[in-house]
């Protein structure tokens, strides 16, 4: 089976993609409606997808206007939509929805998985579920340290989930930036101070032969600098180790992709084929697109394959 090039034909950011009875559904950052957030497609194949409306009743509007990055687990017969809503860069927090269908709707428990007094800006979780049956869930967060090798900007944790709802409170580091393709913006006016901003984000874990490859995207989402690189552990936990000083998964292909970025990974309708679906911009940068590509995973890791025409 070979998928390649944009899904859809509409903006579709952040695409998240999980199959439920033999049926794909995708769900990822969009325009909303005046009474729903998150646009929701379904397909038979990863190819030809269909509108199927919008799948979150939105919270309080003093919460925020900006829902971004969702995903959706599956568990005990009832489907959890985790996003993060705020105002812009901000502040922004990680909440969670639930549904009795994967199509929704779907309605907010009511309870912040994230705390904007501790951690004013979360996003992008993305929840996994290992092999003895505990869920984690990874999102990115603003670090202001720039210690070491590590440089200030937005970086992925991991915490364990004591239910769907409700996290540990022991958050561990998995990514740090520390190169120069992660950066975000130079001279950036962020938490009362100028920082060189780099960006870690778009978090998505893959168990591949004993390991826990955490697939991330780095740079600028506004730009061709945007990409994908991953890291490795032998615990879901970590610590997690193996970054690259260039995005190896997917990178900016003049002709071919511009900005590909926030991966999801599944296994199309064959049962045996991986693909990898991103965003990318279109030519004339005018929306981000969803693409799905081949994933392979070979002696140098994983990687997507990008066809040359």
């Amino acid at each position: 089976m070979s998928i390649h090039g944009p899904v859809y034909s509409e903006p579709f950011a952040d695409p998240f993609v999980w199959r439920h009875d033999g049926v794909y559904y995708a769900i990822g950052t969009s325009q909303g409606t005046r009474d729903m957030e998150f646009a929701l497609l379904m397909s038979s194949d990863l190819v030809d997808w269909e509108s199927v409306g919008h799948a979150l009743v939105p919270v309080d509007r003093r919460l925020g206007s900006d829902y971004w990055a969702p995903e959706v687990a599956s568990h005990n017969g009832k489907f959890y939509l985790y996003y993060s809503v705020g105002h812009g860069d901000k502040g922004h927090h990680v909440r969670v929805a639930v549904s009795g269908r994967p199509e929704g709707p779907y309605m907010d428990n009511g309870c912040p998985l994230t705390d904007l007094s501790s951690c004013p800006f979360a996003i992008d979780a993305s929840p996994f579920r290992d092999d003895d049956g505990q869920w984690y869930l990874f999102y990115a967060r603003d670090f202001l340290d720039c210690e070491g090798r590590y440089r200030a900007g937005t970086g992925i944790v991991v915490d364990r989930l004591i239910d769907m709802t409700r996290l540990g409170g022991e958050e561990r580091i998995v990514a740090r930036a520390q190169h120069d393709w992660q950066m975000y913006r130079a001279n950036r006016p962020m938490y009362g101070g100028i920082y060189d901003w780099h960006t870690l984000e778009g978090p998505y874990v893959r168990k591949h032969d004993g390991r826990y490859y955490c697939f991330y995207s780095g740079g600028c989402y506004q730009n061709d600098t945007y990409g994908v690189d991953y890291v490795v552990a032998d615990s879901v936990i970590g610590p997690y180790s193996g970054m690259s000083d260039l995005a190896r998964v997917l990178h900016t292909m003049p002709g071919r992709l511009i900005g590909p970025g926030h991966n999801s990974i599944v296994t199309g309708p064959d049962g045996q084929t991986e693909f990898i679906v991103y965003h990318a911009w279109d030519e004339l940068h005018t929306g981000r697109r969803m693409h799905a590509s081949e994933l392979i995973w070979s002696a140098e890791g994983p990687r997507a394959v990008i066809p040359l025409c």
